[in-house]
């Protein structure tokens, strides 16, 4: 799923109730209500040592703020009178004193914590070992290390626009320079905006992360399992209460051994213990998971200070989580919406091969309203039909789902292509003024090979030959849907077997640099490149071909594409006639059935088809004013349809012990496996569908 929230800058939370923490706090020592007693007393110990550094600083206040990030870089370093000079070392003291601008994760650059596993320059006769003077005086310069990573780190975090960059922003900062290892967990299911969260606690893992080169593993999408954390007591309550805990804490033992399984795998796995910590990711209303940071051994383990530092880490992480989370559900739901207006499926139709893509937009978080769809109609001939609701938003998806559920009802009443845009057109315009759409409406006749289309402002198909040729049909292109007032125009033309048929939304084929009409022209060159390298290329190939017409990060709306390959039906497998509406003619129907059957090798079919053939055609010769069709498909199934003038739709009726009719209906319903009558333009068609036996599917039409 694709992301959709607002940009967040850096430095946008500020601490307060129910915010973050800002990182100067926990840079001075100054320890939040969750932290651990032996955190406070660290801090605190540290920011007296440093008050007593400055023999000329002013008396220090009840509680020591540590000078500020730009005040510590311009303030040159200061010593009492009675010092000994001394002699500055060949290499800073630790990686800690390195400054800069951002925390590359996978190189390891930028600052880092005193005592993550830096090493100190041993003592030389022209440096002594450091007494509790010099230890006092490097306290501003732990506390500025501090400040320096947390800051560069909370940055960094805060570039993430959805829950998952986010979590890789947060491993970026902390690995190498803080840990080596993280492993994420977050609540299943994730809890959002202030209503209950889900009890139990149930953590699945997200994402694991390891080594140098910062790589991250993610937990495989709805099959990884969840973390059950069966004990509900002192460390749930700990996570509750927001305090990050060691590994060898007590409350945290009984979770260890399940939270850091999946840390089996790595060549050495880090131990618990002191090489952990547990932080929980809290955000503004709920728990959203924890984070787990660990430490090799041939690394210093956690002090107490790295607390105040995980727990950091992980507030701007969750809060970061948190506020995404909103935008999150918002997007989910549109593409949830947006998925259920799509077709789960395209229609197995005799005579024609369908496949389909659809593609989001890299550029933008917001849902589009581009939809297609394929519509069986009576006689084996499919609808096909593309369109594009203008805009990006829910209100676009929900107009495109009633839209797409408009252009099926009028297809099923067998309406000409010009005819459902039209109609489409007024639906558009009782939806408001402010929803248009483009549309471009086909239908595709296998038996007799043509193709009907009617455009409504939509860019035009592309149809690939045979022999490997492309053409842009010419179809006029119209006003877009919801315009009103403007006519459409459908244009016939021949589908010849083999061809194949492209029709596709305007993000295809148009992006910042590119026009439409270039894009269609492309896709043109495009197709016929495909089909020279692979002769006669498969359907699902030839979409795939298309698909990377634009770049990825260069397509600014979504884009839908169906591709329809002409098949054609064989026309010794139809059987047509036109009858004459007189008393007579049912018999004439039964005859010229019978001797169809005969020639496909369906004589067992003989009986049953006869009696339902004779009661369709006997209804349709009562009320029709002009000749009856009477047409036999022979495809897996045996179709038989009528049709005649008649806009009266039959009707099936219980028929009483004493009436000489109203059973002809009945009669069809019990021995065929469907029937039904569709509505057109000119009158009605009355069908019904039998199963051919296996035995005969695959005997020509010419078995006897």
């Amino acid at each position: 799923m694709k992301p959709r929230t607002p940009d967040r800058g850096p430095g946008r939370f500020t601490a307060g109730a129910g915010e973050r923490p800002a990182p100067q706090d926990l840079a001075a020592g100054a320890v939040p209500a969750d932290a651990n007693t032996s955190a406070k007393a660290s801090a605190n110990t540290k920011a007296k040592a440093s008050a007593n550094t400055d023999a000329t600083a002013p008396p220090p206040p009840t509680r020591k703020q540590p000078p500020s990030l730009d005040q510590e870089r311009s303030r040159p370093p200061q010593q009492p009178d009675d010092a000994p000079p001394r002699t500055p070392p060949s290499h800073p003291p630790h990686s800690g004193s390195r400054r800069s601008d951002d925390v590359s994760g996978g190189s390891g650059e930028g600052p880092t914590l005193p005592g993550s596993g830096a090493t100190r320059p041993a003592p030389t006769a022209e440096r002594p070992a450091e007494g509790a003077r010099d230890q006092a005086e490097r306290v501003p310069e732990a506390q500025t290390d501090r400040l320096r990573f947390l800051e560069t780190a909370t940055q960094r975090i805060a570039r993430g626009v959805d829950l998952d960059e986010t979590l890789r922003e947060l491993r970026r900062a902390a690995i190498p320079a803080f840990a080596d290892a993280m492993l994420v967990h977050l609540r299943h299911p994730l809890p959002t905006g202030e209503g209950q969260a889900a009890e139990p606690l149930v953590l699945r893992l997200h994402s694991v992360a390891q080594g140098a080169e910062n790589t991250a593993t993610a937990a495989p999408r709805g099959t990884a399992e969840p973390i059950q954390l069966t004990v509900t007591g002192r460390f749930v309550e700990s996570l509750l209460a927001r305090q990050p805990l060691f590994g060898d804490a007590p409350e945290a033992a009984p979770a260890v051994a399940e939270l850091l399984e999946p840390v089996g795998s790595m060549p050495t796995p880090p131990a618990p213990g002191r090489r952990l910590i547990i932080a929980p990711l809290y955000g503004r209303h709920h728990l959203m998971g924890t984070v787990s940071l660990l430490r090799g051994a041939d690394r210093l383990a956690f002090a107490g200070d790295d607390l105040l530092v995980a727990s950091q880490l992980a507030t701007h992480a969750a809060f970061g989580v948190d506020e995404t989370m909103p935008y999150g559900h918002e997007a989910s739901v549109a593409d949830a919406l947006q998925l259920t207006m799509l077709p789960s499926s395209l229609p197995e139709t005799t005579g024609v091969r369908l496949a389909s893509r659809y593609l989001w937009s890299a550029g933008t978080t917001q849902v589009g309203g581009d939809w297609y769809d394929a519509i069986p109609l009576p006689g084996n001939r499919v609808a096909l039909v593309v369109g594009d609701v203008m805009g990006h938003s829910i209100t676009s998806a929900a107009i495109m789902g009633q839209l797409r559920t408009t252009v099926q009802t009028l297809a099923r009443l067998d309406l000409p292509p010009e005819e459902v845009l039209y109609h489409l057109d007024e639906q558009a315009q009782r939806l408001g003024s402010e929803h248009m759409a483009t549309c471009l409406y086909a239908i595709y006749d296998p038996i007799s090979q043509r193709l009907q289309v009617a455009d409504a402002g939509h860019p035009p198909p592309v149809l690939l030959h045979a022999d490997g040729s492309g053409e842009v049909l010419q179809v006029p292109p119209g006003s877009p849907i919801g315009v009103g007032g403007v006519p459409f125009e459908t244009v016939e033309m021949p589908a010849p077997t083999g061809a194949t048929l492209f029709l596709y939304t305007d993000g295809l084929v148009e992006s910042r640099t590119t026009d439409v009409w270039t894009g269609v022209e492309s896709l043109r060159t495009r197709l016929e490149a495909a089909a020279a390298r692979a002769g006669s290329p498969p359907l699902e190939m030839l979409c795939d071909a298309v698909l990377t017409l634009l770049a990825p990060d260069a397509r600014d709306d979504d884009a839908a594409l169906i591709a329809a390959r002409f098949e054609g039906f064989p026309p010794s497998n139809v059987a047509y006639w036109f009858l004459s509406p007189q008393p007579q003619t049912a018999g004439r129907a039964r005859q010229l059935t019978r001797r169809a059957l005969h020639r496909w090798g369906l004589g067992s079919m003989l009986d049953a088809t006869e009696l339902m053939v004779s009661e369709v055609v006997t209804n349709a010769v009562r009320y029709a004013s002009r000749p009856i069709a009477l047409r036999l498909l022979r495809t897996e199934v045996l179709r038989c349809e009528v049709g005649d003038d008649s806009p009266q739709l039959p009707r099936m009726r219980c028929a009483q012990a004493g009436d000489e009719g109203g059973r002809g209906l009945f009669l069809v319903d019990q021995l065929s496996r469907r029937w039904g009558a569709t509505m057109l333009s000119t009158g009605k068609v009355v069908w019904f569908e039998q199963q051919i036996p296996e035995e005969y599917r695959q005997k020509g039409p010419d078995a006897a």
